[in-house]
């Protein structure tokens, strides 16, 4: 047999080659054993994003990826095949916290959510980056305390542990820092493997669509989410997706520290929470719930999702996942404490009077990488005590120098540099405009 030489693959695929499974196995397994480079990897996926994938490629390479490390089976651990393990993937948003609530929201339902999430990308936030900022949080437990975790509590929230989709981890951090994110085959690829690996028997999707997302266009958000759809249900995991409003933060801060403040707030008291914020949260449980079959219907599944909040079951569902993955059991007492934020602390005024007509939402999740919330190298550290609070949303009236949002900057300059970006990232316009739908579509195939 011939040696595999990745930089043919990258050859033909940069010429518009179909690649056949075989090469693309024999790829995904020099990702994972070392022998593919970094700088390869960047050339294979700048030349997918410029030539695409057909189906079945995407399929190979997204198995490939799932096999590349262990997949669970939750048929070992004594779940039955009929057992409601169901979980979300974001497409990425500035300022979406939603999965902090939704695993718990559900759990509390009678949901399964083993929920495998990512780190930021490009200007998006991750949430596994704003776990981290939780003292003593596990992101990375062995697999058997992620087990006992989801088994105990319904629902448990980790990253990419060395075995779990080992390829997708290295080319995800590598996407990452050169500027081929929102290619679709390996956007698809990406949540799917991880999703395929945890053993789900179900997975709703929140596409973002907007100027705070990947995906700017419906139509593009439609082709992203119609590829997903049916790569997972050709795997055998039944997926419908949403598309959502991305053209402003979702919720009121951006970040890492103030982000898990809001949400603990949020599952405390949900009637004080943002309200697209808690929208957004209860139709992905609603979906989720009625995929599994735990609800009749989708109108069903909303009024679980509500209960399970506003009980305040789904509050004490985090605390304890919180705490099994070693963080402080006071999370909801004491939330301030132990999410601390930088010293710098800034209001951006408003620069004239009249109504926020629209928000450069991509600016705003660049602008807290700029205070250092976010990176520019995968290995980079990142500040977890920087971003802003107090957003406004779009409609809002403003009198010069009302605040747009609150700045926590690690030093002066930076405050400086992130007002004026807040700044210039907020159209001040006459007249409020039109409200906009938040769930804008449902795909199911």
């Amino acid at each position: 047999m011939s040696r595999f030489l990745p930089q043919e693959l990258i050859r033909a695929k940069r010429d518009g080659a179909r690649l056949d499974k075989a090469a693309i196995e024999a790829f995904v397994a020099g990702v994972t054993d070392g022998s593919v480079t970094d700088a390869q990897i960047a050339a294979f996926a700048m030349a997918v994003f410029f030539r695409g994938m057909e189906p079945e490629e995407g399929a190979s390479l997204t198995l490939a990826m799932r096999s590349s490390g262990d997949v669970i089976d939750w048929k070992k651990h004594g779940f039955d095949a009929g057992a409601p393990i169901v979980d979300k993937h974001s497409t990425g948003g500035v300022g979406d916290k939603v999965s902090l609530l939704l695993a718990p929201i559900v759990a509390a339902a009678g949901g399964i959510v083993p929920m495998i999430a990512g780190r930021g990308l490009g200007h998006t936030g991750g949430t596994i980056d704003k776990l981290e900022g939780i003292p003593g949080y596990d992101v990375t437990p062995a697999n058997d305390l992620f087990v006992k975790t989801v088994k105990e509590i319904g629902c448990s929230i980790i990253g990419q542990t060395a075995n779990l989709a080992p390829a997708d981890k290295r080319i995800y951090a590598v996407r990452d820092v050169t500027a081929t994110v929102e290619s679709v085959p390996l956007i698809t690829a990406s949540i799917l493997s991880k999703k395929l690996a945890a053993g789900l028997h179900s997975l709703v999707m929140d596409v973002k669509v907007g100027n705070g997302a990947f995906m700017t266009s419906v139509e593009d958000a439609r082709t992203l989410a119609s590829s997903i759809v049916r790569v997972a249900r050709a795997a055998g995991m039944p997926t419908t997706a949403l598309l959502t409003d991305m053209n402003e933060c979702l919720g009121t801060t951006a970040g890492n520290n103030v982000e898990v403040r809001e949400s603990v707030a949020a599952l405390t008291d949900p009637a004080a929470a943002d309200p697209r914020l808690i929208e957004i949260t209860l139709a992905l449980a609603a979906e989720m719930l009625a995929l599994t079959g735990l609800a009749a219907d989708r109108d069903a599944g909303l009024q679980k999702a509500k209960e399970a909040l506003t009980s305040g079951e789904a509050a004490e569902r985090f605390a304890r996942m919180v705490a099994a993955h070693g963080g402080p059991s006071d999370i909801l007492d004491a939330p301030d404490l132990i999410l601390p934020v930088a010293k710098i602390v800034r209001d951006v005024p408003a620069p004239k009077p009249g109504h926020v007509g629209s928000i450069d939402t991509r600016a705003l999740g660049l602008a807290v990488i700029g205070l250092g919330g976010g990176r520019t190298d995968p290995k980079a550290a990142i500040d977890h005590r920087v971003g802003f609070s107090h957003m406004i949303g779009t409609g809002v009236k403003l009198e010069a120098g009302d605040p747009l949002a609150r700045v926590y900057a690690a030093d002066a300059d930076a405050a400086d540099a992130a007002i004026r970006a807040v700044q210039n990232a907020y159209s001040i316009v006459g007249d409020a405009p039109a409200t906009r739908p938040l769930v804008l579509e449902t795909i199911t195939e």
